[in-house]
């Protein structure tokens, strides 16, 4: 455990840098090192502890995190000033690490409403979706007539619409159609949603009568679909809206929460305004907290693509076959095309905030990022919003935006996701709650209202990270057996929905 004495961190024996705790000046010894910082460090920063030439590979977790473009002496800054990215070979040495799960009896659980079908939810919402982005201002219009409404529904969390940008000027079949479709279908089936309406415009590309036969939705009790042209406009179509959600209401009502085993969790694991810090802390922490969940049963979804790049042969080490493995690498080439093809490139992250805290390039990035999915190994790889069934830890291919990536993993049956920030992320989800994670104990201090678990204690010397997660894996069974979270309190969640959008607008 560091101590709170230390002014720097050291990841691994074999690194060229060590990251600093806290701010520290120009001239500092680092005793621990045997270096003098040649200028200041800003605190989340990286210090180099060995002459470095140019050319030279630098090393982060006993990993490449860029190459130095200029000669560097020990005590420099390395950050973008210094350090690069150049091309090299990973070893991928598929399903090496693979080991055996040590799985906990009895299962740890937690208060959940269990469906009819079986399912289990963490939410009990009624949704509003929308096949055309025509038709938001009536979904939305529906979901108002609500607001403080629901006081004779206690058990109902709310009626909430989701609204999108796309569903036309695009064309009506084809993989951007497809991924649409497949988004709304997971959300329509999500357990915590007790009900779905579905509201079109009626011209649209994304007819609802194909999302319907493409996804294999069958109107039922408490799922329906409507356009506003069938309706005879937007009073008439909010008035049908509202009076189907009325109808809904009491049996939306008659839940109950029940005890139910962990293995009914399933995580979507994210990370936004990352620092220097993310893969000390919190990444580390949420990942022996996935550990801890896979042992009980769980599932973990890990995501965001284009910041896995370079850390994804950590990965396909813990895959449980090569073909898991090769699974994961298609993807990676996928997006290597898709990026050429749109003119941009994988190393088009850090984002400015991500520099600003101290990571330097994607590689860096990227190991951090992969931190959050703990050491279990990968037994599954998804494309964007494709149904999870496998029980541990996951993959699923999503861009690096988080409302992007967390609405692929929602679709995909996540109904819990875990959010870890350095720079102070504002984020929030429906139907499934939202927990963030702070970095550092400064950011926990200036957004508490914010943030829902301080993992600043690591890099404070107060806890360990096994201790963090053990508390941490505590909070997520209370928050999916009704405890709200920060971002529940300020009402976020509906307009971080946001489905994937491919290919050209027309």
């Amino acid at each position: 455990m560091l101590q709170a004495a230390e002014l720097t961190i050291r990841l691994h024996p074999n690194d060229d840098v060590v990251i600093a705790r806290i701010e520290i000046p120009g001239g500092t010894l680092l005793a621990k090192e045997n270096v003098r910082a040649s200028d200041a460090i800003p605190a989340g920063h990286k210090v180099a502890v060995r002459d470095l030439a140019q050319g030279a590979a630098v090393k982060r977790y006993d990993q490449i995190i860029g190459f130095a473009t200029r000669a560097i002496r020990a005590g420099e800054h390395v950050h973008v000033h210094n350090l690069g990215m150049a091309d090299f070979e990973r070893d991928y040495s598929f399903c090496s690490n693979r080991k055996e799960t040590d799985h906990i009896t009895p299962q740890a659980t937690f208060q959940g409403i269990v469906r009819a079908d079986g399912r289990v939810a963490t939410r009990n919402y009624v949704g509003i979706l929308t096949s055309v982005n025509c038709s938001a201002t009536v979904a939305r219009m529906i979901a108002r007539h609500f607001e403080g409404r629901l006081e004779a529904y206690p058990n109902v969390d709310g009626v909430v619409a989701l609204t999108h940008k796309s569903g036309c000027g695009m064309a009506s079949e084809g993989e951007p159609m497809e991924v649409l479709r497949r988004t709304m279908a997971g959300y329509a089936r999500h357990p915590n949603f007790c009900a779905v309406q579905v509201v079109g415009l009626g011209c649209e590309a994304n007819q609802i009568s194909n999302l319907l036969a493409a996804q294999k939705l069958e109107r039922r009790d408490g799922f329906g679909a409507f356009t506003i042209q069938d309706k005879g406009g937007t009073a008439k179509a909010v008035r049908e809206g509202v009076a189907r959600i009325e109808a809904i209401l009491p049996e939306a009502n008659r839940v109950g929460r029940q005890t139910v085993p962990a293995s009914h969790l399933v995580l979507g694991l994210q990370c936004g305004g990352s620092d220097g810090y993310s893969g000390i802390s919190a990444n580390p922490v949420l990942g022996a907290a996935v550990d801890l969940l896979v042992r009980h049963g769980g599932t973990a979804i890990l995501s965001e693509t284009p910041e896995i790049y370079g850390a994804e042969h950590l990965l396909t080490r813990r895959a449980i076959s090569k073909q898991v493995g090769e699974k994961l690498i298609a993807r990676i080439r996928w997006w290597e095309e898709y990026t050429r093809r749109n003119g941009n490139e994988m190393n088009n992250n850090p984002s400015p905030g991500n520099k600003a805290g101290g990571l330097t390039t994607i590689l860096e990035k990227s190991l951090g990022a992969v931190a959050k999915g703990g050491t279990s190994n990968l037994v599954d790889v998804y494309e964007y919003a494709e149904p999870v069934t496998a029980k541990g830890f996951v993959y699923m291919d999503t861009p690096g935006y988080d409302p992007v990536s967390a609405t692929g993993q929602v679709a995909g049956g996540a109904n819990l996701i875990c959010f870890t920030t350095g720079r102070g992320s504002a984020y929030g989800c429906k139907p499934a709650p939202s927990l963030k994670l702070a970095t550092n104990s400064a950011l926990y201090a200036r957004q508490e209202d914010d943030m829902d678990f301080n993992c600043g204690t690591i890099v404070d010397g107060r806890e360990s990270i096994q201790q963090a997660a053990e508390n941490f894996f505590r909070l997520i069974l209370r928050t999916a057996s009704g405890e709200q979270t920060k971002s529940e309190a300020f009402g976020y969640g509906e307009d971080e929905f946001a489905p994937w959008v491919l290919g050209a607008t027309m």
